[in-house]
């Protein structure tokens, strides 16, 4: 399944995240995909929202991985660094935790992420316009889909 919604501002793309977040009852690992700038970290602020955590959330650039605490805890793992990378961070601890799992640049630890997953991919169309693609085999993760279109 491949569904596309378009957001005209950045209030409006935390908004679909955060609807997702509400409505996520089990553990999932979200690939999040999008260039510099188009709105990863925004997402993640919403999903991390939708989830009940508390605390800011900012991009894991520099620390690989950040952990936050809600209905379901929430990782947010960024793999840029880890292109070339043979260090052993536990990454695989987090992917099969009972946790939401967002990874940005998953292509970097492609060998490491589930099939079933969902994959969502920003693309900057303009000043505040975004295009949000979520692509996924699961089932339950469809239906949830299916409910913020």
């Amino acid at each position: 399944m491949k569904e596309v919604i378009q957001t005209h501002s950045e209030e409006e793309t935390k908004q679909i995240a955060k609807d997702l977040g509400s409505k996520l009852m089990s553990p999932i690992v979200i690939t999040l995909e999008g260039d510099l700038g188009a709105g990863k970290t925004t997402f993640t602020k919403g999903l991390g929202k939708g989830l009940g955590v508390k605390r800011v959330i900012t991009s894991p650039t520099f620390t690989i991985i950040k952990e936050y605490t809600g209905r379901l805890p929430l990782y947010h793992i960024d793999a840029y660094r880890l292109e070339y990378s043979e260090e052993n961070l536990g990454i695989e601890e987090y992917i099969l935790s009972d946790g939401v799992t967002v990874i940005e640049w998953a292509q970097f630890i492609d060998d490491l992420i589930p099939a079933d997953k969902l994959e969502i991919k920003i693309n900057y169309l303009g000043e505040d316009q975004r295009e949000i693609i979520f692509k996924t085999e699961n089932n339950q993760i469809q239906d949830i889909i299916k409910q913020l279109l």
